[in-house]
């Protein structure tokens, strides 16, 4: 948020000073997307970081990211996103492994019913 202060003077027999105060609306920073960005750039040292083991065991010479991916949902009629998947191999296999990774800037009590939900769908 930032904040703008506006002086208005008006000079007459009595000096007046006005002055307002307005508070600006900043832009939102889209953190989702800035996240999606950054982890498919460097999937490879997020893996590294974050989940050691995994990144171990994975080929990442054969990495394929998807795009949003949309599933719809047959039970309930409705489409969903998924933000960011991967496709990969465990290492000197042919074992495909799909990496699933869902960015959020705000807590959500529902959110493992959500990734349970969309483990179903994929």
């Amino acid at each position: 948020m930032g904040l703008t202060i506006v002086t208005e003077s008006k000079l007459s027999t009595e000096e007046s000073i006005q002055t307002i105060i307005k508070e600006e609306t900043t832009r939102y920073t889209k953190h989702d997307q800035l996240f999606k960005r950054l982890i498919h750039t460097y999937f490879e040292e997020f893996l590294e970081a974050f989940f050691p083991e995994v990144h171990d065991n994975i080929d990442f010479q054969s990495i394929t990211p998807y795009s949003e991916e949309v599933r719809t949902d047959l039970i309930e009629g409705s489409t969903r996103r998924l933000d960011i998947i991967v496709e990969t191999k465990l290492k000197g296999t042919d074992v495909v492994v799909l990496v699933h990774i869902e960015p959020q800037s705000s807590v959500q009590t529902d959110f493992h019913e959500r990734m349970y939900h969309y483990f179903s769908l994929l």
